[in-house]
């Protein structure tokens, strides 16, 4: 199928929009869907919600496919990666004298959720990984037997770091340690495998990389771990008989459901399942590898900028589609106005400017960017 990205994208043409890694801007097809559902809502009302029950059935497969998931009873659908992070952090079981590792270039969302943990004598390790050549080793030379958790995003959000996932799931699986990725700053523009990796819990939400809005989040369980964890929120959707308004007794879904308390984002998931059609008619291995283009065509163009300084690793197996940098004459701040006075959509992370293209972004788009760069 050929897919016309002009017409998918029709974005402003006095913009350059890199700025995927915070909000990105959705798919023709998407905002269509979000129209269609709307008017659908003012004439009909609910008539077809036999429909939206099997968009949501849909997007839960989709979801499968992006994650090579098991099965689409592995995928529950959460408001946003904080709450599916809360559910595995406030789940498990924990004792005194328990420790948590992660980086110490965690997105606050990936630090805090195990910090607030503390209180019930929980440890939290942040490995150092930013002067480190082998993050992962960081990592694990902070384990010990009183490592109960690893939890790391797959691309840290400021220095579009990649970590080696594959690594570190066949280290926790070795050594008996549950695995947690944050992976909202990869899925939807890498390819990922949940069984390959060896991943316990998996969340993103949907705004990012995955091309829709915000406040749909995928929550990857491995099945053997669902009843590990203990449920703390509790409402009609999250039962085995969930449509059995009359019953006077219940049981959790054994299904990732049991994670869903009450009424799902309709208008959320209509958008989201349009989004992720598209990346997945385009197919995952051709936006990855359009993505990692367009990262490579960045870094050797900042390359060539006098006064810049690359704050991203350069090494093609450790970046993703973030590139970070700081100009050495400008303060970030003066610099990040004067892009966005050029049109060029950014962001300030990680002590410099961050571009984040998307596999659509044009190699003129890029070029045009770098050349606005005083």
């Amino acid at each position: 199928m050929s897919i016309n990205l002009e017409q998918e994208f029709p974005l402003s043409e006095d913009i350059i929009y890199l700025n995927h890694a915070a909000i990105s801007p959705w798919p023709r097809r998407t905002a269509e869907a979000v129209q269609r559902f709307a008017l659908e809502n003012m004439t009909q009302g609910a008539r077809n919600y036999v429909q939206w029950e099997q968009q949501e059935q849909l997007l839960r497969e989709q979801f499968r496919h992006l994650l090579n998931a098991p099965a689409a009873s592995d995928i529950a659908l959460l408001k946003n990666t904080s709450e599916a992070l809360s559910v595995v952090a406030y789940g498990l079981n924990w004792q005194p004298g328990d420790n948590i590792v992660i980086t110490d270039q965690e997105f606050p969302s990936n630090r805090i959720v195990w910090e607030s943990l503390q209180n019930q004598g929980v440890t939290i390790r942040q490995a150092a990984i930013t002067p480190t050549v082998d993050p992962e080793v960081a990592l694990f030379t902070l384990v010990d037997e009183h490592t109960r958790l690893i939890a790391v995003s797959s691309v840290q959000y400021a220095s579009g770091l990649r970590l080696n996932l594959t690594q570190i799931g066949s280290f926790c699986r070795q050594h008996e340690i549950l695995f947690c990725i944050d992976a909202i700053q990869s899925l939807g523009a890498l390819q990922f495998d949940v069984q390959a990796i060896h991943a316990d819990f998996v969340m993103a939400d949907g705004h990012k990389w995955l091309l829709g809005p915000e406040g749909v989040a995928v929550f990857y369980c491995r099945t053997a771990l669902r009843e590990q964890l203990q449920l703390k929120q509790y409402g009609w959707h999250m039962v085995e008989e969930a449509n059995n308004y009359t019953a006077k007794t219940w049981t959790a879904a054994q299904s990732a459901r049991r994670f869903e308390c009450g009424s799902l984002n309709q208008l959320g998931i209509q958008a989201l399942s349009a989004s992720l059609s598209l990346l997945l008619e385009v197919g995952m291995a051709t936006v990855e590898q359009q993505v990692l283009t367009n990262t490579h065509l960045l870094l050797a163009g900042l390359t060539q900028l006098p006064n810049i300084k690359i704050l991203s690793p350069q090494q093609s197996n450790r970046y993703a589609g973030i590139v970070t940098f700081r100009h050495q004459q400008l303060e970030t701040q003066d610099l990040f106005h004067q892009l966005l006075s050029k049109g060029v959509i950014c962001a300030k992370r990680g002590g410099g400017i961050r571009f984040s293209p998307h596999f659509y972004l044009s190699t003129a788009k890029l070029k045009q960017a770098i050349e606005s760069i005083p």
